[in-house]
């Protein structure tokens, strides 16, 4: 399991083939990888939205990630997680966060994946912020629909 919080940019295929390649342990063992990646729009609520700044407190968003990708673990029979989330400001179409689940099956893979996501986009402790051609406004956490 990896977790990452980021302030810069940054290519999710990539990163995904980097952490595989480097877990040799995985060969073998998983037959689906399911991987999530979110980036930003460019309206939200109906509005246009210019820039998003994300903010957090690291050692407690860590622990929330870290907690959630135990979670998964103990209720999906998967093998890895690779969570990366950025902060800071960012732009639309950059990605904001990839999720990627390892396992023997892909039904375990798709929920386990799904599991993480919507818990990050409703209990994880990021804040947001964003510019609209009206101003900055503060984004309350979405419902998992």
């Amino acid at each position: 399991m990896k977790i990452l919080l980021v302030a810069e940019a940054f290519d999710p295929w990539r990163e995904v083939e980097r952490y595989q390649s480097g877990q040799p342990g995985l060969a073998g063992k998983f037959g689906a990888t399911a991987v999530f990646v979110g980036t930003l729009r460019d309206f939200n609520r109906g509005n246009e939205v210019q820039s998003m700044t994300l903010e957090h407190y690291a050692p407690m968003t860590r622990r929330h990630l870290e907690r959630v990708a135990e979670e998964a673990s103990a209720r999906w029979p998967i093998e890895d997680v690779l969570v990366i989330h950025r902060y800071g400001e960012l732009r639309p179409n950059d990605p904001i966060v990839c999720v990627a689940v390892w396992a023997a099956h892909r039904d375990a893979a798709f929920d386990a994946c799904r599991y993480l996501i919507d818990e990050l986009k409703t209990r994880a402790p990021f804040w947001k912020q964003e510019l609209t051609p009206q101003g900055r406004r503060w984004v309350a956490p979405e419902k998992t629909k």
